[in-house]
């Protein structure tokens, strides 16, 4: 195996082994197209790494952005970046112009990769806000030119992953994913998930700057094939015809995804092509859990994770999902399994102090997944990780047998399709509307995408504003996604004594 000059524990160093055992084993794919060997995964990301270094001139530690929709070049720049130690900041292709804009100034990217019209408009909203960073095609790195040699601060190496997430700040924070962090992740992955060897496959279906490019690297480790697939809405035989070419398959997908392929099956399935269905990013309802049980029996695993300790707080592994359905125990269908080996899950009360019993409390999370911290956000960092615990903001308990149930996500997070959406950026954009006097966002539920946003706005006196005006406002500045799907009309909103808006009962008060 050739040397590489990598940070300790750099999970590039997982082709590495895998090229050197299974040299001429199918590693990548696009579709049933574009097969690259193991060996000629490890050449092609060793010409791309040498492209970082030589001609962008990146330094160990500097940040890549990578914007674009799901496609082979996303994994061989991945493995790139990392064996050059460089550090990759995967942003969600849906995002607007403006939302890519900031994230690549506040991460200090030197180089932004992206595909067809996103680039040319990313290339237009640079140059409005004079971002000094070079922007270039992700399928064609020909086309990279030299990086800014002032445009450096000397990064971290060990940082594999800068993954930005919203909060209650309203503005996107990074959140550093150290080579350790995923290393143990991986290592999690064998032991609660499931095993899996070079006959098997995984096939992406979730956006691999989210969840799914996580799964890539247990299953480059093992020398199993990865399954960049260009439609993410597949059928049920879509996922079988390219399980039969590629070996017995794992996939993740949000609930509201599953829901929509289950709808297609007609009948129960027993078959071997498929290995494991993992999901998280939403809310996996009780009757939902029972009909995928029912029509792919003992497939279904539930992970519970967060950008700052991703698809590693707990787990519900397929078999004992199996059997709580078989029995039919609804309060552990209802529940998000039992904390990763390794990984220590508690609650905590308003004051800090540990809660037992079974009673409700926001839970804490201590372990090596748990981020190293957010980018250049020293205080925010404090907040979330206090005496070694991270704090994740989102409600639960626990029953007598440590299965740990989610009563409430952050109250500022609409979970819609599996993506997080965060209440105050919208808040603060609608605001800017001159007849807005107050706005709460709040998510309903949608039997489609889990939760939808509506929001309830109270105008100024003799104000006036249309759908049509705050729709343009927001598709101005943000995803489509994130738009508002209904916007709700008060006199005055919803308060407690101390004159918080009460987004919960705006919620219940909709029209």
């Amino acid at each position: 195996m050739k040397y590489r000059n990598y940070s300790a524990f750099n999970v590039a160093s997982y082709l590495d082994q895998a090229a050197s055992r299974s040299p001429s084993a199918v590693a990548l794919c696009e579709d049933d197209q574009h097969q690259l060997t193991f060996a000629e995964l490890d050449e092609r990301v060793t010409a791309l790494s040498e492209q970082f270094v030589n001609t962008v001139k990146l330094r160990p530690g500097d940040r890549v952005a990578l914007f674009a929709s799901n496609r082979i070049s996303y994994i061989e720049v991945m493995l790139a970046c990392w064996r050059a130690n460089l550090v990759v900041v995967p942003i969600n292709f849906q995002l607007h112009p403006e939302e890519v804009d900031y994230i690549v100034n506040d991460s200090g990217a030197k180089l932004c990769l992206a595909a067809g019209e996103a680039l040319a408009n990313l290339n237009d909203t640079a140059k409005k806000h004079g971002t000094r960073c070079v922007y270039a095609s992700i399928d064609d790195p020909e086309s990279w030119s030299e990086a800014d040699s002032q445009h450096s601060d000397g990064g971290d190496s060990d940082l594999a992953w800068l993954f930005y997430t919203s909060g209650t700040t309203g503005k996107p924070k990074g959140v550093m994913i150290s080579h350790e962090n995923l290393r143990q992740m991986v290592l999690n992955y064998f032991t609660n998930i499931e095993q899996i060897n070079g006959d098997d496959s995984i096939q992406h279906y979730g956006p691999l700057s989210h969840a799914s490019g996580f799964y890539v690297l247990p299953h480059l480790m093992r020398g199993a094939t990865n399954v960049v697939v260009k439609q993410l809405s597949p059928t049920i035989d879509t996922i079988l015809m390219l399980a039969e070419q590629f070996g017995p398959v794992t996939f993740f997908m949000a609930p509201t995804s599953l829901q929509r392929l289950v709808a297609d099956i007609p009948q129960p399935l027993d078959t071997n092509l498929i290995r494991t269905i993992a999901t998280g990013g939403g809310t996996l309802h009780v009757p939902l859990a029972r009909r995928i049980d029912h029509l792919l029996p003992g497939k279904l695993a539930q992970v519970y994770g967060q950008g700052e300790s991703p698809m590693t707080i707990s787990v519900m592994p397929a078999d004992e999902l199996r059997q709580a359905a078989q029995r039919g125990d609804d309060s552990q269908l209802r529940s998000v399994g039992r904390a990763f080996s390794g990984i220590e899950v508690s609650l905590r009360d308003e004051k800090g102090g540990f809660v037992e019993g079974g009673a409700v409390g926001e839970i804490v999370v201590r372990g090596p997944t748990v981020m190293k911290g957010y980018w250049q956000r020293p205080e925010a960092t404090e907040k979330a990780i206090r005496d070694g615990w991270l704090y994740t903001g989102d409600i639960g308990s626990f029953d007598e047998q440590g299965y740990l149930t989610l009563l409430d996500r952050s109250k500022d997070v609409v979970i819609s399709g599996g993506m997080n959406i965060y209440s105050r950026e919208i808040e603060d954009l609608l605001m800017d509307h001159p007849a807005v006097h107050e706005v709460a966002i709040v998510g309903v539920p949608d039997p489609e995408w889990g939760e939808a946003v509506v929001a309830c706005i109270a105008l100024v006196p003799s104000g006036q504003a249309c759908d049509e005006d705050l729709d343009a406002l927001c598709l101005q500045h943000l995803a489509r996604f994130k738009r508002p799907k209904r916007y709700v009309y008060f006199e005055s909103l919803p308060k407690n004594n101390y004159g918080k808006i009460l987004s919960a009962s705006c919620g219940k008060r909709r029209s």
